[in-house]
């Protein structure tokens, strides 16, 4: 259904009515109420996610955002959303976000609302890692992901040029400009082509209030920090399409990470447009659209053998000195225990929507969907058998698992089980991908050094998880 709105122009010197698709929500396992509009038609369903700061309603009242819109959606079926924390979505407090895999969470929520099954997937900037995610823990509704000048992490970070707390303060100091002020830096340092107009700085600070508050916008710039998803790509295995427009002026410490990401991402193309814009709907729109159109229209569903295949996060536990203890013991008390100590844990695991992937002895192997669930489990699992007397170590890795005869394996799983053998008595210990992914869930990580895994290549960087509540 569609409603009218009578919207002032860009410049605010004229005004139109204005044909906006009606705004519906999805609800999400926790509560939340997820933002989404359905327009267009053709023959592939589209979920649009912008990475910036979005307001479903407002797109509509930019014309260059509604004319974007409208050449999307001349060639599919367009489910678009404003991401959790911004726009019409509930939003965040003061210093608060959530994980991605939250997020991926809202991304199910929105498809199943709209009656969609698999989607090509259109993201941008900051929203790059929640896509990426989303395409390799979920292939089977992932027909095509396409990303528009994606941030896969923090480039100062990694470069050791800023550190957290001089970027906080430098958030700050951008937060407090909420509006037109941040409005008038973007457009002249992203978006040039816009930069001189000053009804478009006050339109666009206009936009951007109520595309977030400061504290929302705050909560989601400093996750960003934090974020880094450059570990997963080779367990993206949708057909990928990667557009940058390599004439930003404040682009050159993206490119190298972008083009990474076309050299990691298996089959990936790289597309190079014309322009001077950061953002999509600005420029040459008609180009960006045209390229959108031939990737998506031409792709196919995934396969049952593409099903077999995504990320997941693997956990593994056992009893630390086990054999001591059933040798103190004795055989039946011993069976005894391990009883109690199997429900335990197979109650936590359900508990945090895990899949019990295989029991040995006193060891288990799971499986989740979320980096930060698993983690929560293993804590939640240390504390649950503490009553019975036993400790137990727990190892966890994110990667890509390959599902035979309802039987997990692949690489991932050799290195979570590796990983879990080098935890000690009441430890969690996780690899740097699972630290990487977990950004916003509040887990606190203390450094365990490089590692090598036996029958694996490489040395590996390990975390001790310290804190966060179970």
């Amino acid at each position: 259904m569609l409603h009218i709105h009578l919207a002032c122009g860009t410049r605010g010197d004229e005004y139109a009515l204005v044909e906006i698709p009606e705004t519906r929500y999805a609800e999400t396992s926790d509560g939340a109420y997820i933002a989404f509009q359905v327009f267009g038609s053709g023959p592939v369903d589209l979920l649009l996610m912008p990475g910036f700061f979005t307001n479903l309603d407002e797109n509509w009242r930019i014309p260059e955002i509604a004319d974007t819109h409208r050449l999307i959606g001349s060639f599919a079926r367009v489910v678009a959303m404003d991401r959790r924390g911004v726009g019409l979505s509930d939003r965040f407090s003061p210093g608060k976000a959530e994980p991605l895999e939250t997020h991926v969470d809202d991304l199910i929520a929105v498809l199943d609302a709209a009656k969609v099954q698999d989607a090509c997937i259109f993201s941008s900037e900051s929203g790059a890692p929640l896509a990426l995610l989303f395409a390799a823990a979920h292939p089977e509704r992932t027909r095509a992901l396409a990303l528009f000048v994606p941030f896969p992490c923090e480039p100062g970070r990694l470069a050791g040029t800023e550190d957290e707390e001089t970027l906080r303060q430098t958030r700050l100091e951008w937060v407090r400009g909420w509006g037109d002020g941040v409005a008038r830096e973007d457009l002249e340092g992203w978006n040039p082509t816009m930069a001189g107009d000053p009804a478009m700085v006050k339109a666009w600070g206009a936009y951007l209030r109520s595309a977030a508050s400061p504290g929302s916008a705050l909560a989601l710039e400093e996750q960003s920090w934090h974020v880094d998803v450059r570990g997963i790509y080779p367990s993206v295995r949708v057909p990928t399409l990667i557009m940058e427009r390599s004439r930003v002026a404040n682009w050159a410490k993206f490119r190298p990470l972008v083009h990474e990401a076309a050299a990691k991402i298996p089959g990936a193309k790289l597309v190079n447009l014309a322009g001077r814009d950061a953002l999509y709907w600005w420029g040459d729109r008609e180009e960006f659209a045209a390229h959108l159109e031939e990737f998506f229209v031409g792709t196919r569903s995934a396969t049952a053998a593409d099903a077999r295949r995504g990320l997941a996060t693997v956990l593994f536990t056992d009893i630390v000195g086990s054999t001591r203890k059933a040798a103190e013991l004795g055989d039946t008390p011993w069976k005894s225990l391990l009883e109690r100590h199997h429900r335990t844990v197979r109650a936590m695991i359900g508990r945090y929507r895990g899949i019990e992937v295989d029991t040995a002895g006193d060891g288990f192997f799971a499986a989740f969907d979320g980096p930060a669930r698993g983690v929560r489990c293993a804590q939640a699992i240390i504390e649950a058998v503490q009553p019975l007397g036993v400790e137990i170590r727990a190892g966890l890795h994110t990667g890509e698992v390959e599902t035979i005869n309802q039987k997990a394996g692949g690489i991932a799983v050799h290195i979570g089980a590796r990983v879990g053998a080098l935890a000690g008595p009441s430890q969690v210990v996780v690899s740097s991908t699972v630290k990487d992914l977990t950004a916003g869930s509040g887990l606190v990580f203390e450094d365990a050094g490089e590692h090598e895994l036996k029958g694996v290549p490489d040395r590996w960087h390990l975390f001790r998880v310290m804190s966060g509540q179970p």
